[in-house]
């Protein structure tokens, strides 16, 4: 049977070092056996060409590409049994990160053999407008979807995630809008909701601190305030592993959960790095959705 390397060619580091994917094959193939390459052609490919290796009888399916490209891929192939591994070649690499792959392509290639199957839960959104759609790591609703909407394509591709963090301080003194959280049988009125299935965000800072990937559950971590100054005393307490206790921070430990606009302004949804849509949606728990491979645990 043969695997399939799926690969994003404008991917973050991939459309900088493109010698990397014929590397990345080499070392696929000396683990694994035969693998065939299967570039995406365009935006929005990567599932329909994961769910024709999956037809085809692939062995196992690996992704080399930024956490937006990993994420069509997994709905591509949701609900199906054919292995999935992750390989980071994007900005932030969330997931790879997550599992213990690290930033690495090539290291990680180079260790595929030794990759664990794990049957995982997968977050689902449905919109009230639009399709529904899978999310492996997270959803954020407010603040941080505003910023992955705004952050300038080419200054992402010079900077990497640096360009999320100058987005971010360049909205510092915006006035933002707010959504009603119904969590847990409780309502809340915040301008940042966290739904997550990992604890890294971004790669580099854990917001969320008790939920893992083998558990079929949502950690939500929600913030309040309308002044995105405020999100400076935020980052700060996250930083030094405080912001649980802070005033105006909610957690809650749930497997579905519904976000709307607390007044006329949108408010924004981003799925695993990826902006989805505007507000209002619901967030549910699919279980034994998706098999991973990763390092043993």
């Amino acid at each position: 049977m043969t695997n399939y390397l799926i690969y994003n060619p404008v991917a973050g580091k991939l459309q900088r070092n493109p010698a990397w994917i014929r590397a990345t094959l080499e070392l696929l193939r000396r683990e694994i056996g035969p693998v065939e390459p299967a570039p995406t052609t365009g935006p929005k490919m990567a599932g329909a060409l994961a769910r024709e290796c999956a037809s085809r009888g692939a062995a196992a399916i690996y992704v080399a590409g930024g956490d937006g490209t990993i994420n069509e891929v997994i709905n591509g192939l949701a609900g199906m049994e054919t292995p999935l591994g992750v390989l980071p070649g994007g900005t932030a690499n969330c997931l790879a990160v997550e599992l213990g792959i690290g930033t690495n392509l090539l290291r990680a290639a180079g260790r595929v053999k030794d990759w664990e199957r794990r049957r995982i839960a997968l977050g689902k959104c449905t919109p009230e407008r639009g399709d529904a759609r899978y999310f492996v790591a997270m959803a954020g609703a407010g603040v941080d979807a505003q910023i992955v909407r705004e952050v300038n394509p080419g200054l992402k591709k010079k900077l990497g995630k640096a360009a999320y963090w100058t987005a971010g301080f360049a909205a510092s003194l915006r006035i933002l809008p707010e959504m009603r959280a119904q969590v847990g049988g409780r309502e809340a009125k915040v301008s940042f909701a966290l739904v997550s299935r990992v604890k890294n965000y971004g790669g580099d800072l854990e917001i969320a601190k008790t939920v893992s990937l083998d558990e079929p559950g949502f950690e939500v971590v929600m913030f309040e305030g309308r002044l995105a100054l405020r999100y400076l005393k935020y980052l700060s307490g996250v930083l030094v592993n405080r912001h649980r206790g802070m005033s105006g921070v909610h957690v809650h430990r749930v497997k579905e959960l519904e976000l709307a606009p607390a007044g006329r302004e949108p408010v924004y949804l981003q799925l695993d790095g990826e902006l989805f849509g505007e507000l209002p949606a619901k967030l549910e728990i699919r279980e034994s959705a998706l098999t991973l491979l990763a390092p043993a645990r």
